[in-house]
């Protein structure tokens, strides 16, 4: 992963969320919610949480008296994601590293991340500080997208900008959100950080989008592929835009498309 690859600002947070969020993340933001919801926490601990899809999934489940510390590394998220959540006495919104969180030991009864662990710089240290805020008996619970091919759309855009910049293809897809799927690597590094019970349920769902054009933005405006478009060529983001949706259209119509998405997600205990 690049340093880069962290960084979500300008209009990345408001394209992230118009586009991106009902392409592929709110199915996955409503079985997280669920999952956690089941396990009656009280003190609740999101890190990673972008523009707030799985908060808001989650937020109307829990009861009354809980707490919900809701975290992103980037400050652009966390403001746009609060400004999406209806008022909530039970809400705290903080910019915070997930690798170095500001929180006392044992002061969550679960920590949970969607499709965020793939960009921990240090993927142990983040887990071992998940731990750290979790009281004994405690339950981490996350997702990490499997590999891109098994992922349509993002395979399908990454191979169109190859042939726009065969060059110096972007590869920011395939290299952090796609990059971290190996399940025996990530049972590991989660025993490596003294979690046990470690469950990784496979997933599939469905990417559904009303025109071609609906991925092609998402991927390319919504995603940091946008800066390596913009970094290959200033003024040729458009352009690039236009070239993906005509590649998805070329493969899957050019009316209403759905393609398969598949994550990977896990549960472990403090």
């Amino acid at each position: 992963m690049l340093e880069t690859d962290k960084v979500f600002a300008g209009r990345i947070p408001e394209n992230y969320d118009r586009y991106m969020v009902p392409l592929i993340f709110e199915p996955y933001a409503a079985d997280l919610a669920r999952r956690a919801a089941s396990l009656s926490p009280a003190a609740v601990l999101e890190t990673a949480a972008g523009s707030g899809v799985v908060t808001r999934a989650l937020a109307p489940e829990l009861p009354q008296g809980a707490s919900y510390v809701v975290t992103d590394l980037n400050q652009p998220m966390i403001d746009y994601a609060a400004s999406r959540q209806p008022p909530d006495t039970r809400i705290t919104w903080q910019q915070a590293d997930a690798l170095a969180l500001p929180f006392e030991d044992s002061a969550f009864d679960l920590v949970c991340c969607q499709f965020g662990a793939m960009f921990f710089p240090d993927r142990t240290s983040g887990y071992r500080e998940a731990r750290r805020v979790l009281k004994p008996g405690g339950h981490f619970l996350f997702s990490v997208w499997d590999r891109i091919e098994e992922n349509v759309f993002a395979d399908d855009v990454t191979n169109a900008l190859a042939r726009i910049f065969p060059g110096d293809p972007p590869r920011f897809l395939a290299r952090t959100p796609h990059g971290y799927h190996d399940t025996a690597l990530i049972r590991r590094e989660l025993e490596g950080a003294g979690f046990s019970d470690v469950v990784i349920e496979t997933r599939a769902e469905q990417s559904r989008a009303s025109s071609p054009r609906l991925p092609a933005v998402a991927y390319c405006q919504g995603t940091l592929l946008r800066t390596e478009i913009e970094a290959r060529d200033a003024g040729s983001l458009e352009s690039a835009t236009d070239y993906v949706a005509s590649a998805i259209a070329d493969r899957h119509g050019r009316a209403e498309i759905a393609a398969k998405i598949q994550a990977h997600v896990i549960m472990a205990v403090a």
